[in-house]
């Protein structure tokens, strides 16, 4: 390595290296290693070893952090902290006292990583080598303090034509044109999981950022988002085929070809978009384990294909009975790409897929397309239910981009959307033998004015903004299987058409929709539709000329204006926020400035995320054009995730969010409000202590509780007691009363409920039980069965420490074999806990006795009731397996099935 060079100015500093508290004087320095620079530290006290050396690359990372005066900008000299982070090092943090000269050794640091970053790019036109750019490096200094597309104060010294000079030189080896944009007018609803690596956006009044791509990504994103802006000059509609099917085979194994299903037309499709409902039936698939019907279905799709053409598997997605298969025509393979798959379960609490959606989307030439597979809540009278999942998969369901610097997508924001699925809205007749009877009459048109998914898409309550094409086929559910007779069971269901297919987007031209009575595999017939889609096709001549124009244009005005943004208002109260009751307030930002800007908000200082868990920003980032204006919606939702820092008054509804412009100015916006404790998120020990609602419990008390809880659990794993003989008034409850309450009315109204367990609750009762739960001790509990039986699952599963204890969440698993053993394991749980847990176990043994009413099951309830009272601890929840899960089902059954005797 070249030792570093004392006159080389800038190009070190002296200071001291913060490490566990301790400070190790040390110089930094600029070294090169092999023709590449990088940061050379050199410990003052480690005098005869040799110094560290820090590569600067692509990974490389350098931070200067402000003190909290700096938010204010006073202008002192009060050092700098820097923080430093390689490739395959970790965070180190360095106190420069001479603030002047540390951020002149910053810029010196910024300049060569942009040179290298320079010298790197892909393209092999005007791209600059190594030794071209160490020829420019002792003038970059006079560039490094130039902002993110080199437009700030220092910048403004410059003439109008050294400013173009050096806007060409910085763009020289940008000028091929990237791949065309996808359109982006419209702006994505959830923020990303975590934030960029490579390319934070902070603003230099909190901290100065030296990151790979700030210039040429913010430029290139404007020049994507004009170019998408413009799609029209540079793309032609091409004509492709795509058969859609959908089919509920109830459980079954193939027993014949596929033909008459997925050969039913003439000329072969460019695309098979095939969805299957209720794959398997199995209690095991119910928890999202494998299953082999999967590769017995994808082979007798993979064989009926139609024969005139050669098609690939694109993707596949399950989840428990649902799959979606998408299959391409080989030759359309590499127009295909940005493929993605997403899941969502709306069976109780998400716990059992039984019900829910998958997805696939994808880009086809210029196009984006997603494919949606559902299967949504059974029985005649529950199309609120089914509303509310539909509701739920278009609100849950995201993709995570390729690109980790952009937010997630979601269903909505695609040009073609294709949902299919058994979407299991009925007939509001319940006559059957009347409705067979219009059916043997043909007359159709006057059973489908009773079709509930007609009267809900009417009513705007779902698919609102889908369009689905004439039926005239008969109902497809429900038959007796192997036959073409209708139902014949004792239930003798109504016949409906459950199973559809819908649309939305332009270019779309439905061509066929029809069943087809020739399959009898399943008391379901499948669906088909044939559509004829105009793909977006770019004109690669037009797409580059257009780019050039662009590129030019934007030369000329981002060399004169700079972005700005005015805001409606920038303070927000929520009032009142409650446990997973959603509460939203919007505003409006507009873009006064001559220039197309691009917002975004941004992480805090040492923050990861821009906001807290309970709060979110939709959209969270977008761009606009000049006098165009946009509302973003602020939504506080607090959720098991959040709510015990809430209710221990660790944390409060208050925050500030960092709205950053791209070469502009950040804006602060003020979250403040109350929140209303919840005995949902409370540990079981403090709750057995509150023998009144905890809204009626002073919030210092609340917090007493809290701290005292861990010593009670303490204090109980000592004693090893029951607490029959202690039965003074002062002594805590045996279970939280919420617990009793909910148990009991379930004991006492629900023993004989259909689907328990199974069954969704009711958000708006959902929201009532727990605000009777909060506010009193009520005789009786409002709401449904089934909500009152989610409720108890969403009160186990926001427990702070579950039931079993997390730390002897291991030995249940070892000891699942053994029943006296997993005996002897309860008898070690906290007081509270044991009681609790025997309780419910009590509960659910008697719940089991009416399985034939209930459907409910001993694999069932231990498969369900095992994820919520004996979870992993946290740090093991990524790395449980499926052999995991099963001993912690297996611990679960010999308390179900031989009873708790001690």
């Amino acid at each position: 390595m070249e030792p570093p060079a004392a006159a080389w100015g800038l190009l070190s500093v002296t200071g001291t290296e913060v490490r566990a508290g301790r400070r190790e004087p040390c110089v930094l320095s600029l070294g090169r290693r092999s023709g590449r620079y990088g940061i050379v530290i050199h410990s003052q006290e480690k005098e005869n070893s040799d110094p560290d050396y820090i590569p600067i690359n692509s990974r490389f990372k350098c931070v200067q952090e402000a003190e909290e005066t700096l938010l204010i900008d006073i202008a002192t000299n009060t050092g700098c902290k820097v923080r430093i982070q390689g490739d395959e090092t970790a965070e180190r943090l360095f106190e420069i006292p001479d603030e002047e000269r540390c951020l002149g050794f910053l810029s010196e640091v910024q300049s060569i990583q942009e040179a290298h970053l320079k010298a790197s790019l892909p393209e092999p036109k005007d791209s600059a080598s190594w030794h071209q750019v160490e020829k420019n490096l002792p003038g970059l200094s006079q560039a490094s303090s130039l902002g993110a597309l080199g437009f700030e104060d220092d910048f403004n010294t410059l003439s109008l034509e050294e400013k173009r000079n050096m806007q060409n030189h910085q763009m020289g080896s940008r000028r091929e044109p990237p791949p065309p944009p996808v359109p982006q007018n419209r702006q994505f609803p959830r923020e990303r999981e975590g934030t960029s690596r490579d390319q934070p956006k902070v603003t230099n009044t909190m901290r100065k950022m030296f990151l790979p791509s700030t210039q040429s990504g913010q430029r290139e994103g404007l020049i994507k988002h004009v170019l998408a802006k413009r799609e029209k000059a540079y793309v032609n509609l091409h004509n492709f085929r795509f058969f859609v099917g959908t089919w509920n085979v109830n459980g079954q194994s193939p027993d014949s070809g596929l033909e008459p299903w997925l050969v039913c037309d003439t000329e072969p499709p460019d695309f098979y978009c095939i969805g299957f409902q209720e794959l398997d039936l199995s209690t095991e698939a119910f928890f999202y384990f494998d299953s082999a019907k999967e590769q017995e279905w994808l082979a007798a799709v993979e064989k009926s294909l139609h024969p005139q053409a050669k098609y690939k598997k694109v993707q596949i997605v399950r989840l428990v009975g649902m799959m979606l298969l998408i299959f391409a025509k080989k030759d359309q393979l590499s127009n295909i790409r940005e493929i993605m798959t997403e899941s969502v379960g709306t069976g109780i609490m998400g716990k059992m897929g039984n019900k829910g959606g998958v997805a696939v989307r994808f880009v086809f030439h210029n196009t984006t397309f997603c494919i949606v597979n559902s299967h949504l809540a059974a029985h005649v009278e529950d199309f609120e239910r089914r509303n509310q999942d539909y509701k739920d998969i278009c609100a849950r369901m995201s993709f995570v981009t390729p690109d980790d610097s952009l937010p997630q997508l979601n269903i909505m924001k695609h040009d073609v959307v294709i949902w299919l699925g058994d979407l299991n809205y009925r007939l509001c007749l319940p006559d059957a033998s009347e409705v067979k009877s219009l059916i043997t009459k043909n007359d159709l048109q006057k059973l489908l004015t009773y079709d509930q998914l007609n009267i809900q898409r009417t009513q705007k309550k779902a698919f609102a903004d889908f369009t689905e094409g004439e039926i005239k086929f008969i109902p497809t559910y429900k038959y007796d299987s192997k036959t073409d007779r209708w139902d014949s069971s004792g239930k003798c269901r109504v016949p409906a058409w459950c199973d559809r297919i819908l649309w939305r987007g332009g270019n779309i031209n439905q061509l066929r929709y029809c069943s087809h009575m020739d399959l009898k595999t399943s008391d379901h017939k499948p669906v088909s539709a044939l559509f004829r889609i105009g793909v977006k096709v770019v004109d690669e001549q037009k797409y580059r000329k257009l780019f050039e124009d662009i590129v030019r244009i934007m030369d000329r005005m981002e060399n004169d204006f700079l972005p700005s943004l005015e805001l409606s208002r920038r303070e927000f109260e929520f009032e009142n926020v409650k446990f997973r009751q959603l509460q939203k307030q919007k505003f409006q930002i507009t873009n006064n400035g001559q220039v197309t800007c691009h917002f975004s908000f941004i992480p805090k200082l040492n923050d990861s995320h821009y906001c807290k868990p309970w709060l979110r920003a939709e959209p969270c980032e977008g761009y606009l054009e000049p006098d165009e204006s946009t509302d973003i919606s602020l939504d506080v939702y607090v959720s098991k995730d959040s709510v015990t820092l809430l209710n221990s008054g660790e944390d409060k509804i208050e925050d500030i969010l960092v709205l950053h412009l791209d070469r502009g100015k950040d804006y602060f916006l003020t979250i403040s409000g109350t929140y209303l404790p919840s005995c949902f998120g409370t540990s079981l020990e403090a709750l057995c202590r509150m023998r009144r609602p905890i809204r009626e419990v002073p919030v210092t008390k609340l917090i007493d509780l809290g701290e005292d809880s861990f010593l009670e659990k303490e204090k109980s794993v000592l004693q090893m007691g029951s607490l029959d003989s202690e039965e003074a008034s002062g002594m805590p409850l045996q279970v939280p009363k919420e617990i009793w309450l909910l148990v009991d009315h379930l004991f006492k109204h629900a023993c004989h409920q259909e689907d328990l367990f199974q069954t969704p609750g009711m958000q708006e009762e959902l929201e009532q039980i727990i605000d009777c739960l909060d506010t009193s001790i009520p005789e009786t509990i409002p709401g449904g069965n089934h909500s009152v039986a989610e409720a108890l699952l969403i009160f186990l599963e926001a427990l702070p420490e579950p039931v079993i204890c997390y730390e002897l969440y291991q030995r249940c698993l070892d000891w699942s074999h053994n029943s006296r053993l997993c005996r002897q394991v309860i008898f070690q749980l906290p007081r509270s806990h044991r009681s609790v847990f025997r309780y419910l176990m009590s509960f659910l043994r008697e719940l089991l006795r009416y399985s034939e009413d209930n459907n409910v099951s001993v694999a069932m309830i231990a498969a369900l009731f095992s994820s919520l009272l004996l979870r992993p601890p946290p740090n093991l929840m990524a790395k449980q397996t499926q052999q995991d899960r099963q001993r912690a089902i297996n611990f679960l059954y010999s308390f179900l099935l031989a009873g708790d005797e001690e």
